[in-house]
This record gives C-alpha cells, structure tokens and sequence, in this order.
C-alpha cells in the first residue's frame, strides 16, 4: 500500500480494506472526518467498522456516541458482520453511549450549547483512555434547532473540541438535497469529507465512495466502489496503474501436452493473461479446466470463476472428458466460484474477485466466459474492468485464462470483449468448429504469444473419454512466427 512520507502528515489508519490506499495512509489524526451519504449507504457501519479495526489491529479504544439507535440495536445490527460488540466493552475497548435527541422536546434558548454532550464524551474518552470517536448521526443531534447562528457556532465548537482535544474522529451525517449534509456547514469544517453512495442503474445496485476534500494531504480523486459483507465494508481501488510489474521467465504448462508443443518454449510464461475465443460448443470451458487442473497439480491454488456453470455441474461435466476436478476442489487448491453476471454491477463483482485473491492468494486465476459481463455493463465500462483485472494479476505474478464468446457474423467472428481485451492478453488463442461430411472438426489457432514463437497455422484437435487430442495440422510443415 502507498503511504505518504513518515513525519509528513499524522494519519490513522482506518483498517477498511482498500480505503487506506486511496487515502495513502488513513484519516488525519486527531481531527474530524466527515462521512456524509443518504440513509442506506453504510454511514453507521463505517464508523463502527472504523472502531472495531482500531481496537482489534490497532490497540486503539474507541468510543461511540449514538443519537439514533440503542447499545442493544447497535449490537444486533452487527452481530451478523461478526462484529461482537459486547466482547469489545467487556474487554474495556470499546464504550457505547446511547443519548436520545428528542426533537419535541428541544427549545431554542440564548443559552443552549453542547455543553452537556461535551461532558458525557470527555468521561466516555477518559474511561477508557479512547483514541478513537465516532458521533452517529449529527443530524440528531442538531435537527430541531432553525436558530441558524446558535446551529453554526455549535457545530464550529463541536468540531474545535475534537481537534483541541486530539481524539481521531468520524462524525457521520445526512445528505441534504444540494449539499453534503443537511446543515450544509460539516463540510466546511471537516479536514475530511467522505461521500458514501448507493445508487442503482439498470436495475443493478452499486455503492460508490468519494473522498471530496482531505486538507493537508494528497488522496485518489475517483469514485470507488465499495462492498458491504459478512467481513464488512471494502473498498476497491480503481487507480491508474503504471506498467512497471516485474515478470518472469518460469514456463507453465496448458495442462495439454500436446497443446504445450506449439510453444517454443513449451508453455507459457508465468503470470501471463491468456486469451481463449470462440463460438458456443468449441470446448473453451474443457481448455479452461484443463488449464485449471495443470495448475493444481503443481499444488498451487486456483480460483476459477465462473458465470454460466455451477461448481457441481463443471465438475460433472469435466469427468465426461477423463478429467477430474473433485480432488483439487476437496484438498482446497481449486475453489470455483459460480454466479450470475446480473447478479451485481461490475465493480462489484471485481472487488469480489478481489477478495477472493486476497483470500486464498491464487497462483491462477479463470473467467468464464469474460463475454457474459456485458449483460451487466457497456462495452466502454467492461473494458475499464479488465484492464484493472488484468493489471492487477499481472502485479502479483497469477496466471489469468480468460474465455470469450464470439458469434460468427458472415463467417467472421466479432465479439465486442474480444476488441477490448485481445490486445492486452499476451497470448491469444481461437478455437472454431467445421463441418465436414456430415462430421464436426475442430480447429484451434495461436493468433499471438508475447516473446515467442509459435505456429501460425490451424491445428487440429478432438475432444475424447481421455481428454484433448490434438490430429495433426491444415499444412504439413509448420511455419512459426514471433
């Protein structure tokens, strides 16, 4: 992860996956942060999550000042995140203070100020020796207040206080309809302002973060999509990456020896992007496996992801063909990951993609088919995702096999993914099926691979009870191109 400068600016680090890259540290410490959003998009969850990190990562306590929902709410709430709320307050880490704002009740005097929530939150700090605060929501706090200078002289002293008293803090707040927030004021305030997004476009729901403002500090500037869990909140960050990966002169196998052969070198380098098009039926999904499995027998860990196959019916239909998945899938080393493309928009299914990688650190990872995102996205907007897929792998030395669809379209073949991706694989394979005498013959031809030769001509191949064999070639004698 990036961070600045030691020394240069005091930062606390959040602990939310992902956020602290594109903060390049964390928030400023012993200063407010704002987080702002609409009702829904994981104000309060953030800040909790915010606690909970520091406290079991950071040795930090924290404390949390509730205006809206009660100790007991707030524990049920995220007991499901796996956050334990009440262990955290036994062990005398955490302390949760519940003050209810009874908007009725509130009247506007010369006199009012915040004088009593200041006591209330210096005990709940000292009690503890807190590092950490976060007041959820400060709507609450100041709704039934109109007296606009009593509003903007409370929430200027609010701010003051936690910075003169060096407490890190989150303080989260409502959007209002042409501003940030509804007082329109936290946002000038604030040393940092995060926005929190929940949006849904063709019917698919994403949430977004922007960090609007960070004074004193560099910070990424785009909107980045966020995931809420069972572990929380992630974020993913969406930065332009620079092509100065390291690569390496290992060859990997196709899990085809036969395959392996029209290579020069007998495979692939590691941690290449491979490229496998063709119409339906061509056997991308069995090339795929085999792939797969070549991996898993070298006893590294797979992650194959796949979009028009369950686990259990991939597994199935590889045995028709003499390979057998199981015994990788029960040791652990391949773990295939099914879903629906319309399941989530497509940054979420990179972030998930993400976690999984983080999760079982894969030596090889499988898409299947990467033609399928488009139900999901725009051509322009899948492009985008696999070009940070495929930087992402190579960075970390994986081997990525991405299979793609294509439809013929006056006996060629066009493909959308196909466009946008084929020039950023290095090695880029075609399988297409034919017809002769009645009888269906298979082709497969190398269109590129990146630093060595390779035949250029089709080659023949069927698919048996043992697998893939490959029966020999359109020409006779194999010319081979760099």
């Amino acid at each position: 992860m990036k961070t600045e400068q030691p020394g240069l600016f005091p930062k606390t680090p959040t602990g939310i996956d992902g956020l602290d890259e594109i903060t390049f540290g964390g928030i400023p410490k012993g200063r407010p942060t704002l987080i702002c959003g609409s009702a829904g998009c994981g104000k309060s969850l953030f800040g909790l999550q915010f606690l909970e990190r520091g406290i079991t990562r950071y040795n930090e306590p924290g404390v949390l000042i509730s205006f809206e929902e009660s100790k007991k709410d707030i524990a049920q709430n995220v007991q499901s995140l796996g956050i334990n709320t009440e262990e955290l307050i036994a062990s005398n880490k955490l302390r949760i203070d519940y003050v209810r704002v009874d908007r009725a009740e509130i009247e506007e005097t010369g006199e009012y100020d915040l004088e009593g929530i200041f006591i209330r939150l210096n005990y709940a700090i000292e009690s503890i020796g807190a590092k950490r605060v976060v007041l959820d929501t400060i709507e609450s706090l100041f709704g039934g207040i109109e007296n606009t200078a009593i509003l903007r002289a409370e929430i200027r002293r609010l701010f003051q206080w936690i910075k003169d008293k060096g407490i890190t803090a989150i303080v989260t707040g409502e959007r209002g309809e042409k501003t940030l927030t509804r007082q329109g004021l936290e946002e000038y305030v604030s040393d940092c302002v995060i926005l929190l997004d929940f949006r849904v476009v063709n019917q698919i729901a994403t949430r977004r973060l922007r960090i609007v403002k960070y004074r004193g500090s560099t910070h990424g500037t785009n909107e980045y999509p966020f995931l809420i869990d069972e572990q929380g909140i992630s974020v993913l960050p969406i930065t332009s990456l620079k092509l100065n990966h390291t690569v390496s002169t290992e060859i990997v196998s196709t899990g085809i020896p036969a395959l392996d052969k029209h290579f020069q070198k007998g495979g692939i380098p590691r941690g290449s992007s491979l490229l496998l098009t063709g119409s339906a039926g061509t056997a991308k999904t069995i090339l795929a496996s085999f792939f797969a499995a070549s991996s898993c027998q070298r006893g590294e860990a797979t992650l194959y992801f796949s979009f028009e196959e369950s686990a259990d019916q991939l597994v199935r239909n590889m045995k028709s063909v003499g390979l057998d998945l199981m015994p990788f899938v029960k040791s652990g080393k391949l773990l295939i990951h099914s879903s629906r493309p319309s399941l989530q928009g497509l940054e979420l299914h990179l972030l998930m993609l993400h976690k999984l990688i983080d999760q079982h650190n894969p030596r090889t990872v499988i898409i299947d088919p990467i033609s399928s995102l488009l139900n999901v996205g725009i051509i322009s907007e899948v492009s985008d995702m696999l070009v940070r897929l495929i930087d992402t792998l190579k960075i970390k030395g994986i081997n990525a096999f991405f299979t793609s669809l294509t439809h013929l379209t006056g006996g060629v073949e066009k493909d959308r993914t196909v466009d946008a991706v084929s020039s950023l694989a290095d090695v880029w394979i075609r399988v297409e099926n034919e017809m002769q005498d009645k009888h269906r013959l298979r082709g497969l031809q190398i269109i590129k691979v990146r630093g060595m030769g390779h035949p250029i001509d089709l080659q023949k191949f069927k698919i048996t009870d043992h697998g893939v064999q490959f029966v020999g070639r359109k020409k006779k004698s194999a010319s081979r191109k760099r």
